[in-house]
């Protein structure tokens, strides 16, 4: 069995969270279902954050006074801090080189490892 068909097995997909490549191609494979997983995880933060900041700005319309202005500091502490916080989500996502270099992740497991067999041997 293929390692896209064990991905599409709905059976084996918690088998797949701890899958070890065996060749170039699965890991090229496997390395494009993680990136996927991080750019659909960035859109369902984008649409949650859209339709939660969406409501509020409903309910505060509804509980303004008569001639009060919906432009206050109060009215945009949710949407502000959260937006940065889905910025940052966001250039995780899709700028990960450009924030830790090319490669990063493997640079880190392979020191790591590295690491751990020197001191298997102490």
């Amino acid at each position: 069995m293929s390692l896209q068909d064990r991905i599409n097995n709905r059976m084996d997909k918690e088998a797949f969270k701890n899958f070890i490549p065996s060749n170039a191609e699965e890991v090229r494979y496997y390395q494009a279902v993680k990136r996927v997983k991080k750019i659909k995880g960035f859109y369902t933060h984008a649409v949650v954050y859209l339709v939660i900041n969406i409501m509020i700005v409903i309910i505060n319309i509804q509980n303004l006074k008569d001639g009060e202005s919906y432009f206050q500091a109060h009215n945009f502490f949710t949407a502000f801090f959260w937006g940065l916080g889905l910025l940052a989500h966001g250039l995780s996502v899709f700028l990960p080189d450009f924030i830790m270099g090319q490669n990063w992740e493997e640079r880190k497991i392979k020191e790591f490892m590295e690491k751990e067999k020197a001191n298997k041997w102490e």
